[in-house]
């Protein structure tokens, strides 16, 4: 049993070495980061679609954040 732990602490250490070598962004770099294509939820058709078959399903309008359903009880 011990040697399974001691086993997992040295890969542990081994894959940690691989984040050490990490160089901090330049700043010409820093356009390709800020392109809309790198951002979460850029895909607007996508969350449009996904925004139909919410209201579609809850059988209401406004989709996030709106009181009540799709039951009438507000």
């Amino acid at each position: 049993m011990r040697v399974r732990t001691t086993l997992a602490a040295v890969m542990l250490l081994l894959s940690l070495t691989g984040c050490s070598n990490l160089s901090p962004v330049k700043p010409w770099e820093k356009g390709n980061l800020a392109n809309p294509a790198m951002g979460f939820g850029t895909d607007v058709l996508g969350a449009r679609f996904e925004q139909h078959v919410y209201g579609s399903r809850e059988n209401s309008s406004g989709g996030y954040g709106v009181g009540g359903g799709g039951c009438g009880c507000n």
